[in-house]
């Protein structure tokens, strides 16, 4: 069994880490082989921002993965707080926010994941001052969204810009790098191993893990180049994916078969 949420919020600000995965597949077989992960992984990493699924598939999902004993964080398709309660009410243990580069943003974010399910006027009240909220309701709330983990994406150089104030709202539990986006922002797509994306991904460690929260980066192209960060800091470790690692896997043993057999195309 990986970590519960709660101890997931904890490892993280503790410095401890959390590691986790992407999927893309939402396949009934899939998600019950990786029942054989519960032990390696604490969270499967769900994507509605670049895949196309619904919200009755992705709540169908969040519920067979938790079945399996792995907590579903989902990002979702924009950083829209009614977007974040319904992740949640499918069933998702935590939210990844896209795309983050504002405080107003993060705040926003925290609300929805801290409070839900309170909304509008009356959840904005209790975010800027919690002792608007009666006795009752406030232990209601912790009770109910305590384990729920509030990730941001920072992916551009002005959330870098902003990640100070950022990352100081209460209630954020880690920054999650997107490489792809930050990449494309810094004017260096897809060069992963810039010094310049290499000084980003370091400063955006280095600041979150200074403010006792968790960082990391989702990273799929070198194992030695992702150490490196961990080693620098980064204690949210999103490894990989399932479509990048079947694709890799597979053409990497198709080539070889086929060398061996002489059979390779022009």
């Amino acid at each position: 069994m990986g970590l519960s949420g709660r101890d997931m919020r904890e490892a993280l600000r503790e410095g401890r880490r959390v590691y986790a995965t992407a999927m893309t597949a939402y396949s009934a077989f899939w998600m019950t082989s990786m029942r054989a992960f519960h032990d390696m992984i604490d969270f499967v990493f769900l994507d509605v921002e670049h895949v196309a699924e619904d919200r009755r598939t992705l709540s169908w999902a969040c519920q067979a993965y938790a079945a399996a004993g792995i907590a579903p964080v989902v990002r979702i398709p924009e950083p829209d707080p009614y977007e974040a309660c319904k992740a949640l009410d499918g069933g998702a243990e935590g939210i990844i926010v896209p795309y983050t580069e504002t405080v107003d943003q993060v705040r926003r974010a925290v609300t929805a994941v801290r409070l839900q399910p309170l909304k509008g006027a009356r959840a904005e009240q209790a975010s800027e001052d919690p002792s608007t909220m009666e006795p009752a309701l406030r232990e209601y709330l912790s009770k109910r969204n305590d384990h729920r983990l509030c990730i941001l994406n920072i992916e551009s150089v002005p959330a870098i810009e902003n990640l100070e104030k950022i990352v100081a709202v209460p209630g954020v539990d880690a920054v999650l790098i997107g490489p792809h986006d930050l990449s494309c922002s810094l004017g260096i797509p897809e060069q992963y191993d810039h010094p310049r994306f290499d000084e980003a991904v370091r400063t955006i460690i280095r600041i979150a893990r200074q403010h006792h929260i968790g960082a990391g980066i989702h990273f799929w192209q070198s194992l030695e180049q992702e150490l490196d960060w961990i080693k620098a800091g980064a204690n949210l470790v999103v490894h990989s994916s399932d479509l990048y690692t079947v694709r890799t896997g597979l053409r990497k043993e198709i080539q070889q078969l086929r060398a061996s057999l002489g059979d390779m195309r022009a």
